[in-house]
């Protein structure tokens, strides 16, 4: 049986009283939002529907609140916002799991000075050299780019020292106008490739979803709908927890679908995608955040 695929989240959404939607790639492309998201955030409101934001981005909360507004996505849209950037900010204020506490306060930063923000109000000190790092703290690289090739060199002098990572941002690539740049996650996993420690907060990390689960009051995880554009972080995180999921073709594996954000896709290349990337598999799809 192929997969259902919907014409609008209208389909569905009386089935569900919370909703956990991604950001980049669902409501917006980094630049502005996509046709239909903003409405059908409205929707959601005006159903009284709870909505939680999570997003992988290496960067605070309200960071994201403040990015949505200038690209004229109302803050009375939505509910509560959680990022990966945020979990590891708290992570490092709390310093209540073990792991984190054990890391120590001397830090690599490998990534944009846009990113330092997740560093305010830690005790945290930054370094400039790998001799003097107790840890890596990885939000991505320095500005888009298409392959992570320039920072192998300072990735394979880190890992020689076997110090751990602190993945900001478990994304492996990201979609802006149209074209694929390297996150954080593919720095990670070649990190990994060198047989070094790597922690991630983020999708698909169970612990962000429960905190998202908080958020929405929690309700029956059968009411709750995750909706995500990428089956390795938004779909397996959904899965992970027992929760349904809504996969938005649109985003970052749609020049595989050979899909466009809000087109309807071919239900026959969703399959052959889903089988392609281990059998990862959502409630249903649809084209893009559309009403």
């Amino acid at each position: 049986m192929s997969i259902s695929v919907l014409s609008g989240l209208r389909d569905i959404a009386d089935r569900y009283d919370g909703f956990i939607l991604d950001l980049w790639g669902v409501v917006h492309d980094g630049v502005a939002p996509y046709p239909g998201a903003a409405d059908s955030l409205a929707r959601l409101r005006d159903l009284g529907k709870r909505t939680v934001m999570l997003s992988n981005a290496p960067r605070r909360a309200f960071v994201l609140v403040e990015m949505m507004e200038s690209m004229g996505i109302s803050r009375d849209l939505y509910g509560a916002v959680m990022s990966s950037g945020e979990a590891v900010h708290l992570e490092f204020a709390r310093r209540t799991d073990p792991w984190f506490a054990a890391l120590g306060e001397r830090c690599l930063h490998i990534g944009s000075a846009a990113d330092s923000i997740i560093f305010e109000g830690l005790s945290l000190q930054r370094v400039e050299d790998v001799a003097d790092a107790d840890f890596v703290m990885n939000t991505g690289p320095d500005g888009f780019i298409e392959t992570m090739d320039r920072y192998i060199p300072l990735l394979d002098a880190a890992a020689a020292r076997r110090l751990p990572m602190v993945c900001a941002n478990p994304d492996l690539a990201v979609m802006r106008r149209g074209r694929r740049y390297v996150c954080a996650g593919a720095l990670a996993q070649y990190y990994q490739t060198k047989g070094c420690e790597v922690r991630y907060r983020g999708k698909p990390d169970p612990a962000i979803y429960q905190v998202c689960l908080d958020l929405l009051g929690n309700p029956a995880r059968a009411r709750v709908l995750a909706v995500g554009d990428a089956l390795h972080t938004d779909i397996a995180g959904a899965d992970g927890v027992g929760i349904d999921s809504l996969f938005c073709t649109g985003g970052i594996h749609g020049a595989e679908l050979g899909a466009h954000y809000g087109e309807r896709p071919d239900p026959e290349r969703v399959e052959a995608l889903i089988a392609a990337h281990g059998g990862l598999r959502p409630t249903a799809a649809i084209g893009g955040l559309v009403w």
